[in-house]
């Protein structure tokens, strides 16, 4: 299927439970070249700020995002897209899923760690304002690569978007 012929695909984003994993799992290894294994997933979900949320799309899992909850801010550790379902506003729901969950009281800034050789993950972010506010030298443990610390801030105007996408979603 071409990317114009591509049509959007709704999600239904929720709670990741235990027998999403094996979906998950696929989804990490078809997406990255350093995947996370069972356990990397299983060690993060246990920890007490550690979240994880699936979006599905006629009950099959199509993306999930894995975050930290930090005082003042939300941390993406991974999130993916399976190839299948990429370019169709299925990572744009989840990152607005997020983005619901800011307050300029609470937590105002969503972060992340993109590899500098990930173009296309640049760009997606960049796209949803995300900006680029530091290089980590040498950041991966498995290679010697850099990676771009990503920033979203709080704006009303963005959490009145991504409410107001989360009401159409619900009502249609």
């Amino acid at each position: 299927m071409t990317t114009s012929a591509k049509t959007q695909a709704p999600v239904h984003i929720r709670w990741m439970i235990r027998r999403d994993m094996a979906e998950v799992l696929r989804i990490e290894d078809l997406s990255f070249e350093f995947s996370w294994s069972e356990e990397d997933f299983i060690r993060c979900l246990r920890q007490r700020n550690c979240i994880g949320m699936i979006a599905e799309h006629s009950e099959r899992v199509v993306g999930f995002m894995i975050y930290e909850l930090h005082r003042n801010r939300l941390h993406v550790l991974n999130f993916a897209v399976h190839p299948d379902f990429r370019r169709r506003n299925v990572g744009t729901q989840m990152v607005r899923k997020l983005v619901t969950k800011l307050s300029p009281q609470r937590r105002s800034r969503i972060m992340l760690e993109v590899r500098e050789t990930n173009l296309d993950a640049q760009l997606f972010f960049r796209d949803l304002n995300f900006r680029a506010v530091s290089l980590l030298r040498d950041f991966y443990e498995d290679t010697t690569e850099d990676a771009y610390l990503m920033q979203f801030r709080y704006t009303a105007a963005a959490a009145e978007m991504a409410e107001a996408d989360q009401i159409r979603r619900m009502a249609g």
